[in-house]
């Protein structure tokens, strides 16, 4: 009688499965970065050309079949081991993966080369992905990140008639999200606790019910004073001192982000060194007390300070001098801010400086200084010329256009009987 065979002995052992997986990643890796070398080379003599393209990302998604992202990714990988002679010797020996490297590129022309790679190669890439990510937001250059994420929150409506559901998508910046989780989570237990027969429903349908609690007791008006967040509701943001003091290390978010929640909210901030170790866990603290806050608020006439907001609501109260650069939390320091104009002193690159008599002044980004009291309506119609040159204004005068209202318009034809048009400038309180 003939034996059965086991067909397990067929299988090759796993040890030498993974050895073999293992020296294959090896040779892959050694092999991309070869590839990220002929792309460099193949961009710098301008070969798409040759195929009437425009670049060299997409010559490459059209002949070797890549999407367009990932084309462009691996062409501004090749460009940056150009000067990364470290990074791109362990690459070429397949010591490093392709995504660890996509990723240190991204900042190692601003850190320590050998230190990044020295952490990459004893780490895994998802840790290596964090840790460039977290130098990158601590970097005064994550303004742009941080700028983009706010203009770019959206929130949308979707509905399906048929299945008689509506899906509601909303874009926000990942602090915002954050919170709106924990809000979320708060929620949910809150109503687990109050209906415990609804709690075995599924996560996601309890998150849904939480939502909607939290969209009625806003319309009721209602205010429950036990409701208020503790320490397990509250988003930790993990930022370097050096981070905040001089942009110069590691933040879990755009840096202007993290300073602008910590002017004023319920966000717990934990500032830490070099090695990881907490400098300090006092975010509380820092939050402006209730008597100065009523202060402040009342030297303000309880309204947003910046020129021409009159909003009254939603109001942040702003360290004018950032705490971590040595700002007081005293009322010369600050001012309050609405949630539309606070975002835009941090990550907008506005800035509020003081005038020659003392005074809080606000800058556009581009310099210019905006008018106390805001912009008029006059002020944001084109201008058929820039009065704000002597040259330009002698010539829309030596045009004909005598009748000139404050921003460069013709007056109003019932307004011309009025007297002669001014001829000189508008005051400067107008110019923008």
């Amino acid at each position: 009688m003939k034996s059965a065979t086991n067909p397990s002995s067929d299988l090759i052992p796993i040890d030498e499965l993974d050895q073999a997986i293992v020296d294959l990643s090896a040779r892959i890796n050694a092999a991309t970065y070869e590839l990220l070398v002929l792309i460099r080379e193949f961009e710098d003599r301008a070969g798409y050309l040759k195929w009437g393209l425009k670049d060299a990302a997409e010559w490459l998604s059209y002949r070797c079949d890549l999407g367009r992202s990932a084309a462009y990714e691996k062409v501004r990988v090749a460009r940056a081991l150009r000067t990364l002679p470290a990074i791109s010797e362990s690459f070429s020996t397949g010591e490093l993966s392709y995504s660890k490297v996509r990723a240190l590129t991204r900042i190692a022309g601003d850190h320590d080369e050998q230190n990044l790679l020295d952490f990459a190669l004893r780490t895994t890439a998802v840790r290596v992905e964090e840790r460039c990510r977290e130098l990158r937001f601590g970097s005064d250059a994550s303004i742009d990140i941080a700028s983009r994420a706010y203009a770019n929150r959206s929130l949308r409506f979707s509905r399906n008639p048929g299945r008689g559901t509506m899906t509601v998508t909303v874009d926000l910046p990942i602090e915002s999200g954050q919170l709106l989780e924990r809000a979320l989570d708060k929620a949910r237990d809150d109503g687990v606790v109050e209906t415990p027969e609804f709690a075995s429903e599924s996560w996601s349908t309890q998150q849904a019910d939480a939502f909607v609690n939290l969209v009625n007791g806003y319309l009721s008006g209602g205010e429950n004073e036990e409701a208020h967040a503790t320490d397990n509701y509250l988003v930790t943001i993990h930022v370097d001192q050096a981070a905040l003091k001089d942009g110069n290390g590691r933040s879990a978010i755009p840096i202007e982000s993290a300073k602008r929640l910590c002017c004023d909210g319920q966000a717990l901030v934990l500032t830490e060194d070099k090695q990881g170790e907490p400098l300090s866990i006092g975010r509380k603290s820092r939050i402006v007390p209730t008597a100065i806050k009523r202060a402040v608020l009342a030297k303000h006439n309880h309204s947003c300070a910046f020129p021409g907001c009159c909003n009254s609501r939603f109001l942040h109260i702003h360290h004018v001098e950032h705490w971590s650069n040595g700002g007081e939390t005293s009322i010369d320091n600050l001012m309050p801010l609405c949630t539309r104009h606070h975002p835009l002193v941090h990550e907008g690159r506005f800035r509020i400086e003081k005038d020659f008599q003392d005074n809080w002044i606000f800058v556009r980004p581009e310099g210019q200084v905006i008018p106390p009291n805001g912009y008029l309506p006059q002020d944001m119609i084109d201008e058929p010329y820039d009065l704000s040159s002597a040259e330009d204004f002698l010539m829309a005068a030596g045009n004909g256009v005598s009748d000139l209202g404050p921003a460069g318009r013709e007056l109003d034809p019932a307004r011309r009987d009025l007297g002669p048009a001014v001829r000189e400038p508008p005051p400067s309180v107008y110019w923008h």
